[in-house]
């Protein structure tokens, strides 16, 4: 059985208040229906984008690594002397020491200095 207010007096006097009591009713029916709607959205499970979160970090750190096994590799790096690794490891370093040189700004605002 569904429920309906009180029909308006038969003068006219009545019908603007039962238009504003429809109209109301309207709006309370849509704003739950909203609510319901979003609440059941909430509850939804975990869409593609959450299930993926991170693959991609994960496939690119794989794929950067040449060799996984290597950690098991127990015998020294063959091919390259400890002085020639020694000249490198300093001159690496001394890179680092070196004043980086500015470069010179030439960004231009469009004004001259000219009058």
């Amino acid at each position: 059985m569904r429920w309906t207010p009180k029909p308006p007096p038969q003068g006219g006097e009545g019908k603007r208040g039962w238009q504003e009591v429809r109209m109301v009713t309207k709006h309370f029916l849509f704003i739950g229906f909203l609510i319901l709607l979003f609440i059941s959205l909430g509850c939804a499970g975990p869409s593609r984008l959450e299930m993926d979160f991170g693959t991609s970090s994960k496939l690119m750190k794989v794929n950067q690594t040449w060799n996984p096994e290597a950690e098991e590799n127990i015998e020294p790096v063959s091919g390259f002397d400890g002085k020639a690794a020694q000249a490198n490891i300093e001159r690496y370093r001394k890179d680092f020491e070196k004043a980086v040189p500015l470069i010179p700004s030439t960004l231009s605002t469009g004004v001259s200095g000219k009058k």
